[in-house]
Parts: C-alpha cells; sequence; structure tokens
C-alpha cells in the first residue's frame, strides 16, 4: 500500500470507521440485553444503530472505498463489539471474564493503526 493509499484511506475513512464502531457497540448492546438478564432494555442501541448502518450505506454510496478499507471497517466494527462486551462484563462481573475481549480489541487496535498508517511507519 502506497503513500497516497494511506492518506487517502486515512481522509476517507475516519468517518466510517467510527459509524462501524458505533453500529458494532450497538450490536453487542442488543445482543447483551437478550443474553444477560442483568442489562435493562433501552430503546437507544436500536435507534444508533439503525441511524449507524443508514450512515454507513449513504457514506458507501458517496465516496468510493479503498481496497483494504473493508477489511479495516469489519475490524472497526469488531472492536465495538469486543469492546462493549469487555464494559459489560466489567460491570457485570457475574457474566464471565473479560480478558479475551480486552486481547482482541488490543490486537485489532493495533492492526487498524499499522493499517492506517499510525503504527510502525514505513520509513521512506
Amino acid at each position: 500500500m502506497s503513500n497516497v493509499n494511506n492518506a487517502e484511506l486515512q481522509n476517507n475513512g475516519k468517518k466510517t470507521l467510527v459509524l462501524a464502531l458505533v453500529a458494532g457497540m450497538c450490536g453487542n448492546a442488543l445482543l447483551s440485553w437478550m443474553t444477560i438478564s442483568e442489562v435493562a432494555f433501552s430503546v437507544f442501541p436500536w435507534i444508533a444503530l439503525v441511524l449507524s448502518v443508514q450512515a454507513l450505506y449513504q457514506e458507501y454510496l458517496r465516496n468510493p472505498i479503498p481496497e483494504d478499507f473493508p477489511l479495516v471497517g469489519l475490524a472497526a466494527f469488531f472492536v465495538g463489539g469486543f469492546g462493549h462486551s469487555a464494559f459489560v462484563k466489567a460491570q457485570y462481573p457475574d457474566s464471565g471474564s473479560n480478558f479475551i475481549a480486552i486481547v482482541i480489541v488490543l490486537a485489532l487496535l493495533f492492526w487498524i493503526g499499522k493499517k492506517m498508517g499510525y503504527v510502525l511507519k514505513e520509513a521512506n
């Protein structure tokens, strides 16, 4: 991946990455509500999920997607999901350990940082 593609990925993709992160968090919030009895129902994850998916679709229609970006977006989605899972399990320790979720989040964040050019920058 060249420097031009890295710059293009950083400029066009930040909004999409944040929307994918929010969609992952909302998806996990809905899953947590259905599977963990201590988590109360809230309508806000539904609203945020619908709005973030709609905004992701509109962004997809407006801007071309670089070739490596779908994997980075999927990784951001999983960061949101596993991050929210770790947060919920920290709040309710009886629901299980959050160690695996934290390790997955850190590994995915490192990989995203490397793909976006923030971590382990190559010298030219």
